[in-house]
């Protein structure tokens, strides 16, 4: 008995690399938190490894990223917002403005250190030692802001 034959799959649509035009941007995906490139105009992208649909934020919308204190994921997120909970380990992150933080060393490690204005103590992630934050450390934050 003759097997009856498969149609010949259809060749894969060629490469074509990004526009030099520059006319691309980029998101992290909702789902499996990977960099996505996407055309611009695009309101949504569906991830090629998870296969999740992230909606694109409308056009003119400045975006800002940080990464999460809890599991050190990429965050992305919408400029100006205060807080950003992060979709892997849901932890509610601060989100500050580059004026609104300062920068220290840790007095253990020497891991330089961020944290918001007006903060009295700083606690490493790395070693956690709390390092005071007050007059023995204003030379130390005036030679990193000089």
């Amino acid at each position: 008995m003759p097997v009856p034959l498969a149609p010949y799959p259809t060749p894969p649509a060629p490469f074509t690399s990004p526009p030099a035009n520059g006319s691309q941007s980029q998101l992290v995906c909702s789902g499996c938190r990977n960099l996505l490139l996407y055309p611009v105009g695009a309101t949504s992208v569906c991830c090629a490894v998870c296969n999740v649909v992230t909606a694109v934020p409308p056009p003119g919308t400045e975006m800002a990223q940080l990464v999460c204190g809890g599991c050190h994921t990429l965050l992305m997120y919408i400029r100006g917002a205060t807080s950003v909970q992060c979709s892997c380990c849901h932890t509610v992150n601060l989100a500050l403005e580059a004026n609104q933080v300062a920068h220290v060393n840790c007095g253990n490690c020497r891991m330089l250190l961020m944290y918001q204005y007006g903060a009295r103590i700083v606690k490493c992630a790395v070693c956690n030692f709390v390092t005071s934050i007050g007059a023995s450390t204003s030379t130390t934050e005036q030679k990193l802001h000089n």
